[in-house]
């Protein structure tokens, strides 16, 4: 039997670029598990680094997984896995999107990501036994039920969608536009998708998970003007307008601006006083506005354009627009006479 080096699986770079979830908000552990009788042991681990594992690893093997406790709300969350024995390959996965937070990799239904398979160990030899020229690869959905955010979900319901088999070292990319998450409305789905790496069973080992990452999944956004319609005329003062928003994507920063002439991409208008929502969650939020006493935003008679606008790690959009007029000249109809 053997000790195993025992490191925090990429733990340095879980925080890179995370922006609005602290390194104090998590706390760390890996649970060994012995094989075959699954004796399990946990320890606690830091953010980075490495150390010794507190069990010595016996000819069956044993499994690795990296576990991850937020303390508000209180919630568990498994990063990864990976099986160690004496032939076994050993493989990690990891999952890159355009949103750099990398707590748990996370990104939008219309965004495209990155799967990175990294396969070490594998034998070349054609006689050695199939555990060890050989790795599985599985890819479950799963949508998440209503406007549940995934911390309660049963992974033993997802769907397997695909699966394969990878027989050589190094790193394989599997790349996908936008997710397979089941859902009538593509714009609107939500939920997570894994992926997963087995090693084979045979004679000395069972079928192990070596690795697995999931990637969670949020709605696009969206936004609705309440109190304005489009080609309205203000006379006088302008009325309080509501604006709801569903959906906001997490590290996102949404608000409303005015600015004169018709609608236009791009225009830095004048942001209306109580319009900004900056979501430092790690989940979407919804959230209803009302706008009073924007006048000032105003300054003169024409055409007019108020503009829902959100800034996410994707880029710009623009959630929702309306254009109106203003019309507060004071016009006076009248004759003048006189009398001899």
């Amino acid at each position: 039997m053997k000790s195993h080096p025992l490191k925090t699986l990429c733990l340095a770079a879980l925080f890179v670029g995370c922006g609005i979830v602290h390194a104090q908000d998590y706390t760390y552990f890996v649970r060994q598990i012995q094989m075959p009788d699954e004796a399990e042991w946990d320890v606690s681990v830091d953010q980075s680094g490495s150390q010794q594992s507190p069990l010595a690893i016996n000819p069956n093997g044993a499994r690795f997984e990296l576990w991850t406790v937020r303390s508000n709300p209180l919630t568990s969350y498994l990063l990864d896995t990976t099986y160690v024995n004496s032939y076994i390959p050993v493989a990690s996965v990891s999952i890159v999107s355009e949103d750099p937070y990398s707590v748990i990799p996370r990104t939008r239904a219309d965004r495209p990501f990155e799967v990175k398979i990294t396969v070490n160990g594998m034998s070349l030899d054609p006689t050695a036994p199939e555990a060890a020229r050989t790795v599985k690869l599985l890819r479950h959905v799963q949508a998440y039920a209503g406007n549940d955010n995934g911390t309660a979900v049963n992974r033993a319901n997802a769907s397997l969608i695909s699966q394969g088999s990878l027989d050589s070292n190094g790193e394989h990319t599997l790349s996908y536009p936008v997710t397979s998450i089941p859902g009538g409305d593509r714009t609107k789905v939500r939920g997570e998708e894994r992926f997963s790496v087995f090693s084979v069973a045979d004679y000395q080992a069972p079928e192990s998970q070596l690795s697995s990452k999931f990637v969670q999944i949020w709605p696009m956004a969206d936004g609705s003007i309440h109190g304005l319609s489009a080609g309205d005329v203000i006379k006088g003062k302008a009325p309080n307008v509501q604006v709801r928003l569903n959906d906001l994507y997490p590290d996102s920063f949404t608000f409303v601006q005015v600015y004169e002439g018709s609608p236009q991409l791009g225009v830095d208008g004048d942001r209306v006083p109580g319009s900004s929502i900056l979501v430092d969650s790690s989940v979407p939020r919804s959230e209803n506005l009302v706008l009073k006493d924007w006048d000032k935003s105003i300054e003169s008679d024409g055409t007019w354009t108020l503009e829902v606008i959100t800034i996410t790690p994707f880029g710009t959009d623009r959630l929702n627009y309306l254009s109106f007029e203003v019309d507060r000249a004071i016009k006076v109809n009248g004759s003048v006479t006189s009398v001899d």
